[in-house]
């Protein structure tokens, strides 16, 4: 592998599903998976094409009840292409002997390189060189060119090309119980001679899919259509050491498109305008150069080769495309059917760094909760508060898609899911608004749009608040954690913890930032959204209080996670390692032995940890002073040390979120992790999970780690603030970025010195502040600034 490319070596059927997700190719608007095009969706393979926010909703029997589900849509597969010696079998790699395979992603142009070399018997030889790719340029086109050569004799080779109706959400075996058949009224035809078609629509929300496919090669090619399936076929003469060329290139459209009318007439029209495969390929390599060069990156070693394929995984699911769409961040890219597609909080990993490279995807995936904040608010009507309750699981039309129920594959059992209580997803929306008006001072959005979430939220977070008259504080009882081990305090019937300390310093946040909001807000603004939302006289006084008396609970000097936390037994941990290879998912490992990690002070990931991630130590310091506490650098330091015991790194994100907090404490650890985080995806370290699809906050949280977080980098205040941690494993890097209208920014850090290139524009000057003094930069200047080091062990 290098810098520029991902590579695997051999055939093995174990890797297939792995190798499939991370070999996807997409651009934002659908993605297809890596899968070999001559090989069926079974237990070793699973072709899956997704397009950005093209859900459907079905019910299914499940342990005696019914139980709804809304998934992303495992659309038509138009890759299949098999061939054959004529009267022989279907030749696969599963059926038939492989001699050499090589499978290469090509990340600086998008393309997905496979070679093969099949044995046919009889000392008979068959290389097969195969080039995909997913358009950049043009969102709506895919395109597979395959070549054949025999390598011995003349001969003949049976094609068969296909557009296949006939598929179904079957990639994640624990929801094979559950109804996967999404397609309906699958039709297929023949547009022109060359050129056949397939349409169909889902079951439920009823989105109209239209997919065409022309195939050219140097042998005539027939049209046949076969229930669910429009199928071609051509037969190549081969000659030994020529190439026999068979080029398949796709237009595919829903009727979620804007500006069509018809997706089967558009996808017909668009693939007969689609130029050859070298015209498709010479477009899509500048569309990808030029998303290089906005997200510029330069690490070395192992880790630049990682960070690479991450930001390749997130530039092809949300790229500039996404930013016309009315999608969100789906956790697990449009790379497989884990998590059913849904979107969480995850975009409060990913945001930040898009905010520096790519605004105006950033705004468009906020505009996607702006326009589901109406039913956000029915939900906080339907608990009896005000303001805006958002899904911890999102979809279609922003209700509450998490399942009731989740199957523990240890146990075989279904078991209550009570994650929908994870409303701390609203503070990380608001978060996401401030960050993203920071750094691309969109003072339109932030005054309009951005307001209006900000103040439903807060509002919301003051009405989810009530007295305690013993504490003398307000508490927010029932919630889940960002942990999400703990649901429930243990024998309890009801469901949710108190004071989650995450929770709750988070919602004081956002309430300040309402505040601030309604002081700074143009006044005939102001005045509108008063007027809008109905703001009460007397709300933001609540606000006020609210903000500065919400409790955090602490226990034996450090931050509780949560009311209780203090009072739970220890884990035998050590006892747990010994008796099992992997104990990420200790929750399951628990309920399978009838016991319960409610119990417990053990955690599936970073939950109080977290506030370290979002807040610089300073803010942080801020936010506690406001509550009434004093933060000392040794009470953060226990707390870091008493979590990171008791974590078991159930989640791709924990290993992110402690490399980037134990940075910034300088702990000799912090390398582990960060690399952990690295190797999450790539390392398949969850056990299986990335063949479900890759896990988008960690891979863009990653990104964010070497953009933000070692260099201490924030936007705030009309500044871009540097206070830059060392780490020996990474002591020279070097990035781009887009700060309020200055493209191409360049920071390279080495040395104990920060070298910053503004380039020449009519733009004002960017003010830069480093801990001990700010200068003031104008654009065409390179200067250097020596660090110092005054970080804490």
């Amino acid at each position: 592998m290098t810098d520029r490319t991902w590579a695997y070596e051999g055939y093995r059927p174990a890797e297939e599903r792995l190798r499939e997700s991370l070999c996807t190719l997409g651009n934002g608007c659908f993605a297809t998976r890596g899968a070999l095009p001559e090989c069926a969706a079974d237990d070793v393979h699973y072709p899956g094409t997704y397009a950005a926010g093209c859900y459907n909703r079905l019910t299914s029997e499940v342990a005696g009840r019914r139980v709804e589900n809304e998934d992303l849509v495992n659309l038509p597969n138009w890759l299949p292409l098999r061939f054959r010696v004529p009267g022989g079998p279907w030749l696969t790699p599963d059926a038939t002997a492989v001699l050499d395979h090589r499978q290469t992603l090509h990340l600086d142009s998008g393309l997905l390189e496979r070679r093969t070399r099949y044995a046919l018997g009889e000392g008979r030889v068959l290389s097969l060189r195969q080039q995909r790719l997913v358009h950049m340029r043009d969102p709506h086109l895919a395109a597979l060119r395959t070549e054949f050569t025999t390598e011995d004799r003349t001969g003949e080779l049976e094609v068969e090309a296909w557009l296949d109706g006939a598929v179904g959400n079957a990639g994640v075996p624990r929801y094979r119980d559950l109804d996967g058949r999404h397609l309906t009224h699958v039709h297929t035809g023949t547009a022109v001679p060359g050129t056949v078609w397939l349409r169909c629509r889902t079951r439920t929300s009823d989105i109209r899919i239209g997919m065409a496919a022309r195939l050219t090669a140097r042998a005539p090619v027939t049209d046949a259509h076969e229930p669910s399936r429009a199928v071609q076929r051509t037969t190549l003469s081969l000659a030994p050491g020529s190439t026999a060329t068979v080029d398949k290139t796709v237009a595919l459209h829903t009727s979620h498109d804007p500006a069509i009318s018809d997706p089967l007439q558009a996808a017909v029209d668009r693939v007969s305008a689609a130029p050859d495969f070298d015209g498709l390929l010479a477009t899509h390599r500048i569309a990808w150069n030029q998303l290089w060069r906005r997200a510029e990156l330069d690490v070395p070693g192992e880790a630049g080769v990682i960070l690479r394929l991450h930001l390749f995984h997130v530039l092809q699911t949300l790229s500039p495309h996404t930013a016309d769409l009315d999608v969100g961040v789906p956790a697990r890219g449009l790379h497989g059917e884990a998590y059913r597609g849904h979107v969480f909080w995850d975009e409060l990993f990913v945001l930040p760094y898009l905010n520096l490279h790519f605004p105006e995807v950033s705004r468009g995936l906020l505009h996607y909760r702006h326009r589901r904040l109406d039913r956000a608010r029915a939900a906080a009507r339907d608990t009896g508060r005000r303001g805006a309750q958002y899904p911890w699981q999102s979809g279609s039309d922003g209700r509450e898609e998490t399942q009731r129920l989740h199957l523990n594959p240890r146990s075989g059992r279904w078991l209550p899911d009570h994650t929908h209580l994870q409303h701390h997803v609203g503070s990380a929306i608001a978060y996401n608004v401030w960050q993203y008006c920071e750094a691309s001072g969109d003072a339109e959005f932030l005054h309009t749009k951005g307001a209006e979430m900000v103040l439903q939220i807060a509002r919301f977070w003051a009405d989810s608040a009530t007295w305690d008259e013993s504490l003398g504080r307000h508490r927010i009882r029932g919630v889940v954690g960002p942990d999400e081990y703990h649901d429930a305090y243990p024998g309890a019937e009801r469901p949710g913890l108190d004071d989650n300390a995450y929770t709750n310093v988070t919602a004081a946040w956002v309430l300040t930032r309402a505040l601030e909001l309604l002081r700074t807000l143009p006044e005939p603004r102001c005045r509108e959204l008063v007027e809008r939302i109905a703001l009460d006289d007397g709300e933001p006084d609540r606000w006020e209080e609210v903000s500065r008396t919400l409790h955090v609970p602490f226990h034996d000097g450090i931050i509780s996670q949560f009311e209780g936390y203090g009072d739970l037994a220890e884990l035998d941990w050590d006892g747990y390692r010994e008796r099992h290879d992997d104990i990420r998912r200790l929750d399951r490992l628990l309920e399978a032995e009838g016991d319960s990690v409610n119990r417990y002070k053990a955690s599936k990931q970073a939950d109080a940890l977290m506030l370290g991630y979002l807040f610089s130590p300073s803010e942080l310091q801020r936010l506690f002073r406001r509550l009434g506490h004093r933060l000392e650098e040794e009470t953060w330091q226990r707390t870091v040390d008493h979590y990171l015991a008791r974590t078991s790194h159930g989640s791709t994100l924990s290993g992110l979120v402690h490399g980037w907090v134990l940075a910034r404490c300088r702990r000799a650890e912090a390398w582990q992790y960060c690399q952990e985080a690295l190797r999450g995806d790539v390392a398949d370290l969850q056990g299986g999970t990335t063949g479900e699809g890759i896990h988008l906050g960690a891979m863009a949280g990653t990104l964010d780690l070497v953009q933000r977080g070692l260099p201490g980098l924030e936007t705030r205040g009309g500044a871009l603030w540097l206070d830059p941690v060392p780490l020996p494993e990474l002591s020279s890097y070097g990035f781009s970025l887009r700060y309020r209208g200055h493209w191409g920014i360049r920071l390279r850090l080495a040395s104990g010195q920060v070298e910053i290139t503004v380039p020449q524009s009519g733009l004002p000057p960017i003010e830069i502040a480093l801990p001990d003094r700010t200068t003031g930069m104008r654009p065409g200047e390179t200067c250097r600034l020596l660090l110092t080091d005054d970080h804490g062990p």
